[in-house]
């Protein structure tokens, strides 16, 4: 069997094999999928993709199957490390970790100024893959930038940095990395933060994209990965928010939820109403990711039943507590009774409603002299069309669509959520992530495969 392109993705928990066919044709068609559980812990993810392979084979019923292109995404041994270190948090700092997280990338440290000692040890204990300076508005602040550069480069690690801070200081960071012998080490992009209230976060997130798969060693066996495949390699993350984008281009604002093993990923892509726009307090980016590291539906599973309690569960489920702890001991990657997916279902709700109200603003009442004040902070869905379900709990749970409902019913007015007239879309074939890779080289075929999967005409 002949198939057009393979496309991997290796999580945290499952990896999963998409294939294609029909690329080049105005009829692109999904073909099937295969999966297995990501092997990290035993040394190398190849194993888990040559299983996912033959589930592959086996769902296609065929013994082999050769392919043109193979593309891959990769959030497995914790994904794309980052540390960000900027000027100001609430400036460039913020703007430089909005530029990260877009980008798929799993922040570990964030600082604003001077880096010190502590910080640099902290660095060191990370290893990140990539380490993203930013610092001054354009012909602003040059020095703690400087500063900065400067004690990155004396950390012995081989490491790419990304240079996204004041343009005035392109020579000047040039130069510090020539003396130390790490050119080939710097990338300079255009500033995040170029002025008062403007983001400018895009250059970033390409070049960490671009970062990420020149220098693909993140988990055991990756390497072997970069051999197969020859397309391009992605964080998981940043092909769901590239599928994001392409889609909201079609079809209106909109935010994706991705509930996972791991971590709760909610994307959206939308300039929000211009009354709040008019009253918001700080500019936030077009396309907004906010990663939740303890909302993981497997492997931070305790974290969710903590938030919710285990008496609350056995209310919810209509079981005793005895029943819950079992649930809990005998927790699985994928559930197959009824009552684990209910288990799972409540977990995934817990998932989706905090990871929504962390990433959306809400309003704020000032007062003064001349009475109260409402000022809008943070991250406006109110003009959101569509909520998108993707991860492998909300393209499977059979009650998915009303867990997705709850997001805009929960809203008591104070918080900058969706309204109950956002229709919506769930990504039936588990493929979203994938297409968000497919996008770089075959964008109109991944937007007419997205919208099968969403059901949409």
């Amino acid at each position: 069997m002949k198939i057009n392109v393979l496309v991997a993705e290796i999580g945290s928990t499952t990896t999963v094999v998409n294939a294609f066919d029909g690329i080049n044709t105005d009829r692109p068609k999904f073909l099937g999928q295969g999966q297995a559980p990501t092997t990290v812990l035993e040394g190398d993810v190849n194993i888990g993709l040559s299983n996912a392979i033959e589930d592959l084979k086996k769902n296609l019923e065929v013994e082999n199957f050769q392919y043109d292109e193979m593309f891959a995404t990769s959030s497995a041994a914790g994904g794309l490390r980052m540390t960000v270190h900027g000027l100001v948090y609430d400036m460039t700092v913020r703007a430089a970790r909005e530029a990260a997280l877009g980008a798929g990338a799993n922040i570990h440290l964030v600082t604003a100024g001077k880096i010190r000692r502590t910080d640099v040890k902290k660095i060191k204990d990370i290893n990140p893959n990539i380490i993203l300076i930013a610092g001054g508005v354009d012909y602003g602040e040059r020095d703690t930038a400087i500063y900065n550069t400067e004690i990155i480069t004396d950390i012995d690690l081989d490491v790419p940095v990304i240079y996204a801070g004041n343009i005035q200081n392109h020579e000047e960071v040039k130069l510090i990395f020539e003396e130390k012998k790490k050119s080939h080490l710097l990338y300079i992009v255009d500033n995040v933060y170029p002025k008062i209230d403007v983001l400018n976060v895009e250059p970033t997130r390409k070049v960490i994209q671009d970062v990420f798969e020149e220098h693909i060693v993140y988990a055991p066996g990756m390497q072997k990965v970069r051999e197969l495949v020859n397309g391009s390699i992605i964080p998981t993350p940043g092909a769901v928010m590239e599928a994001s984008k392409l889609l909201k281009e079609d079809i209106g604002d909109l935010v994706t939820l991705d509930v996972g093993g791991a971590t709760t990923d909610v994307h959206s892509v939308t300039e929000g109403s211009e009354e709040v726009n008019r009253i918001l307090i700080s500019p936030e980016p077009e396309a907004k990711r906010t990663v939740e590291g303890d909302l993981g539906v497997f492997v931070n599973m305790k974290n969710i039943v903590s938030r919710i309690g285990k008496e609350k569960i056995a209310e919810d489920l209509n079981i005793g507590l005895e029943e819950v702890e079992r649930l809990i001991k005998e927790h699985k990657p994928i559930p197959t009774t009824e009552l684990q997916k209910e288990f799972v279902e409540r977990l995934t709700l817990e998932a989706v409603i905090t990871s929504v109200y962390r990433h959306c603003g809400g309003y704020r009442d000032l007062y003064g002299s001349s009475g109260k004040k409402t000022l809008a902070e943070g991250k406006d869905l109110t003009n959101v069309k569509w909520i998108v379900g993707t991860g492998g709990a909300l393209t499977r749970l059979p009650n998915r669509v009303n867990i997705l409902k709850v997001i805009a019913l929960s809203n008591k007015g104070d918080k900058l959520l969706p309204t109950k007239e956002a229709s919506i879309l769930i990504d039936n074939y588990y493929i979203m992530a994938s297409l968000g890779v497919l996008s770089k080289k075959y964008k109109e075929t991944a937007l007419n495969l997205l919208k099968q999967s969403l059901n949409i005409d």
